[in-house]
């Protein structure tokens, strides 16, 4: 009777982005067992990202906070891999999995107890895609590719279909959407309200009938009513309206994205369509921008190479740099 595949069980409750990040090792796993039973945990306003993926058997939701009161009776798994340094999970692991893979703690403790500690990394040593790919690499577990990974259900698209039909005039081509700031703590990656105005002006010029899809959360409204109404009825906003993943049904409709570096900056690399993505010198799109997929411009901050600091302003991206790059894209499309 042949052995029964392992399980494994995986970890993180980052952001959508970094949550994202993490698929490439998930893929990895399910190509080199077949037949592998594989749990994502993950927090419950981002485990949504994973969800319909065919390699993942269950998604399942934690927090730090809830961590130690959890795993004390309950599933075992052959295998645990476990992203980030939150010894409440990292000690959750321990307790539900019979191998514990992840980076090395600052407890030497806890590292004794891993099956396998990896050193993490030095910072911006490694392109973000690769580094999930560490922790399978401890287990002889051969990359399958490092293209980030999502996918829109058939349900889901059709939602998507109808929600635009209801909302946006007959006609208006190209569909264009928007995310132009980041979370408030790297709000340093924004590029200007008055860029973005600038450069949908260079879009309508060339393409009258174009649609803006003005994409992200609450965090940004200010900036997000700035811009529609400098864009009067030529867009219709969505942020902070939609759940996750009927956002990311949305994206999958666009003919174009535009967007600075943060989570649906990611989530348009995984779903593959055309976008243009707009990197700071501190965390440059070389070691950010999508792996291994076509119909992608990356925009990187003049001072990348410069001496740019923190400091450095997204502004001084110039908008016609980025509509050569939109330019390319629609072009080609």
């Amino acid at each position: 009777m042949a052995a029964k595949p392992p399980s494994f069980l995986i970890i993180n409750v980052s952001r959508i982005g970094d949550t994202l990040l993490v698929t490439p090792a998930i893929r990895a796993v399910a190509r080199a067992i077949p037949g592998a039973a594989i749990t994502f945990l993950g927090h419950p306003k981002r485990c949504e990202v994973v969800r319909h993926l065919p390699y993942v058997s269950a998604v399942k939701e934690i927090t730090k906070n809830r961590a130690w009161l959890l795993g004390w009776r309950g599933p075992r798994y052959d295998f645990a891999l476990v992203y980030g340094f939150d010894l409440p999970l990292v000690k959750y692991a321990l307790r539900v999995a019979e191998r514990v893979v992840a980076f090395r703690q600052k407890h030497a403790a806890i590292n004794q107890q891993l099956y396998r500690a990896v050193e993490p990394p030095a910072f911006q040593s490694l392109h973000s895609a690769r580094v999930s790919l560490l922790l399978t690499a401890a287990l002889d577990i051969a990359p399958d590719g490092h293209a980030l990974a999502y996918e829109v259900s058939g349900e889901e698209r059709a939602w998507a279909q109808t929600f635009l039909q209801g909302r946006i005039p007959s006609g208006k081509h190209p569909l264009v959407g928007l995310q132009v700031a980041s979370f408030p703590t790297k709000a340093y990656r924004d590029w200007p309200v008055l860029h973005f105005a600038a450069l949908c002006q260079k879009i309508l010029s060339a393409y009258p009938q174009a649609h803006f899809l003005l994409l992200g959360g609450k965090e940004e409204s200010a900036k997000i009513r700035e811009l529609e109404q400098q864009l009067s009825n030529h867009v219709t906003v969505v942020a902070g309206k939609l759940s996750l993943r009927q956002t990311a049904a949305l994206m999958q409709q666009l003919n174009l994205y535009v967007g600075v570096d943060t989570g649906p900056t990611h989530l348009a690399g995984a779903i593959g369509v055309p976008m243009v993505a707009l990197y700071h010198c501190h965390s440059p799109g070389r070691l950010l921008a999508p792996l291994e997929r076509g119909n992608l411009q990356v925009v990187e901050h003049p001072a990348l190479d410069a001496g740019g600091t923190l400091e450095s302003a997204m502004a001084e991206i110039p908008v016609e740099r980025v509509w050569q790059a939109v330019q390319t894209l629609l072009k080609n499309s």
